[in-house]
């Protein structure tokens, strides 16, 4: 704890999806250990995700403002979990309703935050750090080639937006991608629709934010952090990651004992590196069709895996999703297991008996999988899916695509034969190993993310003194 950070004072402001606010957590967990006075704005459902951090931290303070709500959503509904991806956009919009009741808890604070660090989606929030004369510092859970592309879509929307098929020249190995294949941000943009406005405004923000963070590493992103440091005009763009890797405050999730020591105690009986394991992240849920592909698929490649099958409502079979086909687990008894609950991603990953991870390349089970150093084979299906496989795939040659799209359905045989070349190849696993180290190295005394971290520390720790006489001049 150094003596020029203690007690200065931040507000952390997270988005309520499970892939930004974990990392943003892991990063405040950093902030309090380090003696800064944090206070986290949430709405009152997503106060329960705090938890772990609380019992850590039991100084933290939360400023909890109800859900201003939006007419597209049911009472009650706070969190992308309960709506799925789709629910972004009316979540954003309905916190930007908050921008008054925080001003007025700014003007009413004896020892005021000396920033706001916020998530990207809530780039509004920039105008309002700027209007309370403190610095808006976004923090970003997907990786710096996405945001690349983000920033890169809205300065040439124009040329860009009936094009089929878009080619980015502008930036590093000029990615190239299908419509389909880029951020709802630009396929689903609505022109003149206020709540996208506000969505594409705040984005725009973003690039004028004091500092920008990132979860990743120089090994993994230098050509796109280098990339946007040139956008933005200045260094203040950070990598600090794998976050998860420097130490957080836990996870939330739903524990279960006998089914965790069940999954380890299988998985010590497996040789090493010999499991695949399975898993499309907390939100997505594949169809009958590609359910009954992706099993199909796993019983031809012969491997070893497991697969994480969430247990469907009544509803969600009514809507043609699709659960593990009936006999499945009977027929791949001591060769597959099935998880139909929580699974704890992060230490099966880690096991020596795991070798691959089959992904829809969500940016937070990239980096998990980078730090285990595995395989990754990607079937990305939304959002920044399709940029983070193109990266790994395409540019960095560490991974392999066995399928795309969120309505595909791979042909079992073929993915079958793609999973068991992916699993047998030695040279796949030496780059995911290498990866694992320099990711390891960054956040070591010395290492890139290490010194980015130290770098923002020492930046916050000045603006006590910047802006205590600033403060009393504003109101």
């Amino acid at each position: 704890m150094s003596s020029s950070t203690k007690g200065v004072h931040i507000l952390i402001f997270p988005f309520p999806a499970q892939g930004h606010i974990l990392p943003l957590l892991d990063f405040t967990h950093q902030l309090l250990l380090r003696g800064f006075k944090i206070t986290i704005l949430v709405t009152p459902k997503n106060v329960s995700i705090l938890d772990p951090l609380i019992s850590t931290h039991p100084s933290v303070e939360i400023l909890v403002f109800p859900f201003p709500g939006h007419p597209s959503f049911p009472a009650g509904v706070e969190n992308i979990k309960d709506v799925g991806n789709s629910g972004n956009i009316p979540i954003i919009a309905g916190l930007s309703k908050l921008r008054g009741p925080i001003l007025e808890w700014f003007k009413a604070q004896s020892n005021p935050p000396v920033a706001i660090i916020y998530d990207f989606f809530l780039g509004w929030t920039l105008d309002l750090a700027q209007e309370v004369g403190v610095p808006g510092i976004v923090f970003y859970s997907s990786g710096p080639l996405s945001i690349s592309i983000i920033f890169d879509i809205w300065k040439n929307f124009e040329a860009y937006k009936d094009l089929g098929f878009v080619e980015f020249n502008g930036l590093p190995k000029s990615p190239r991608f299908v419509r389909e294949h880029l951020p709802s941000v630009f396929q689903k943009f609505k022109e003149g629709d206020p709540d996208w406005e506000i969505v594409r405004n705040g984005l725009i923000a973003n690039g004028r934010s004091f500092g920008s963070i990132f979860n990743t590493f120089e090994a993994l992103d230098n050509e796109y952090l280098g990339f946007l440091k040139k956008e933005m005009g200045h260094e203040r763009v950070y990598s600090i990651g794998p976050i998860n890797l420097v130490g957080g405050p836990g996870r939330t999730g739903k524990f279960d004992d006998g089914a965790n020591e069940k999954i380890f105690s299988w998985l010590n009986e497996c040789p090493n590196e010999s499991v695949l394991y399975v898993a499309f992240g907390s939100q997505k849920l594949l169809t009958k069709a590609q359910m009954e592909a992706l099993t199909i698929g796993l019983e031809k490649s012969g491997m070893r895996f497991i697969l994480v099958a969430k247990q469907l409502t009544a509803q969600q079979e009514e809507q043609g999703f699709g659960s593990v086909p009936k006999g499945f687990e009977e027929r791949v008894f001591g060769k597959g297991l099935v998880i139909k609950s929580w699974a704890p991603q992060v230490e099966i990953l880690g096991h020596r008996a795991v070798s691959g991870f089959l992904s829809h390349c969500g940016w937070n089970s990239v980096l998990e999988a980078i730090v285990a150093g595995v395989v990754i084979l990607g079937w990305p299906m939304e959002a920044d899916q399709f940029i983070n496989t193109w990266l790994l795939v395409d540019n960095m040659k560490t991974s392999v695509r066995v399928c795309e799209g969120s309505d595909s359905v791979p042909d079992p045989i073929e993915l079958g034969r793609k999973i068991n070349e992916a699993m047998s190849n030695d040279l796949f696993k030496e780059r995911a190993k290498k990866m694992r180290d320099e990711a390891l190295e960054a956040v070591k005394i010395g290492g890139g993310s290490k010194k980015d971290l130290d770098s923002i520390v020492k930046e916050l720790g000045q603006l006590r003194v910047e802006n205590s006489c600033k403060w009393a001049k504003h109101f």
